[in-house]
């Protein structure tokens, strides 16, 4: 045991960036993967749902995997929230975005791998962006043809806003916390539910490590430039659009829930009091018993 202990990686910045280079690497692998079985499968094997479930359960592995070592970002847009909110140092920033970006690189050649005869029998071995048995969606986002650039931007900018939002007050003492050890399953509740209403325009990619990663990969492994260039070079949009809205819902947060609930001192002695409050009808009802038994 003694020897395997000394496996340990002794940086700790190296260590987290394995923790955030394994957990985006595991919610792509099942989100990918699960993408890849619903379009090669003409939807015999799993629907649009599937996708959508997939990757919340990839989102709930992976915290529970990696929460203890970096936090279980899993997100460059998540990163550089907390950054903002000087919940994590901004020497982390780029190191953490970059493992988030290579896992999701990496997970998408493990699909690619896996899926590899489904995908050219579906495809008919020609890999494209466009047409019916288009496979690039499989890996990255993109947009339905009636979207404009600017709606698709809106389209992110409020989904990672709202996923920000929700996750920032879950362990908010002063408010309503989750019980930590289901902070992974109520994220996942969260993802599942941004997935399952905001994900018909561009697929509610929210984070630029999740799209970019994958679009990197197809840009490699044959569908050529296009899947840069299309759609009027739309993807920056799935890149940027996230960082803005995850800002956003950080502010949101802020203003409307962390600056408004009370102090810690005030929150404490609120909590002493009603503490004290309950105690002193047992004290006062002790003590009319110990005057009863005296009288008698």
């Amino acid at each position: 045991m003694m020897k395997l202990r000394a496996m340990r990686v002794r940086n700790p910045l190296v260590r987290e960036c394995m923790a955030e280079f394994l957990g985006t690497f595991v919610l792509l692998l099942f989100g990918c993967a699960a993408a890849a079985q619903v379009k090669t499968s003409n939807e015999t094997k799993g629907q649009f749902l599937s996708v959508n479930m997939a990757f919340s359960v990839g989102v709930m592995s992976a915290m529970y995997l990696t929460k203890g070592i970096s936090g279980a970002h899993l997100n460059p847009a998540v990163t550089l929230s907390f950054c903002v909110l000087e919940k994590v140092s901004w020497s982390r920033l780029v190191p953490y975005c970059l493992s988030q970006l290579v896992g999701a690189f990496v997970a998408s050649g493990v699909v690619y791998l896996v899926y590899y005869d489904a995908i050219m029998n579906f495809s008919g071995g020609v890999l494209t962006v466009y047409g019916r048995n288009e496979t690039a969606s499989i890996f990255a986002t993109y947009p339905s043809d009636f979207l404009s650039l600017g709606r698709s931007f809106l389209d992110q900018v409020v989904g990672t806003s709202m996923l920000l939002l929700c996750i920032l007050g879950l362990e908010e003492k002063r408010n309503t916390p989750a019980p930590s050890e289901l902070v992974p399953v109520i994220v996942a509740g969260i993802v599942l539910g941004i997935s399952m209403s905001m994900s018909a325009n561009c697929g509610a990619a929210i984070n630029p490590a999740r799209d970019l990663g994958p679009r990197l990969f197809t840009l490699a492994a044959g569908w050529g430039t296009e899947v840069f260039t299309c759609y009027n070079y739309w993807f920056w949009v799935p890149l940027v659009a996230p960082l803005v809205g995850g800002i956003f819902g950080s502010f949101m947060y802020l203003f409307f829930i962390d600056w408004q609930l009370p102090d810690p001192d005030h929150h404490e002695r609120i909590s002493t009091s009603e503490k004290l409050a309950k105690e002193q009808p047992a004290a006062t009802w002790e003590k009319g018993d110990e005057l009863k038994v005296a009288h008698l």
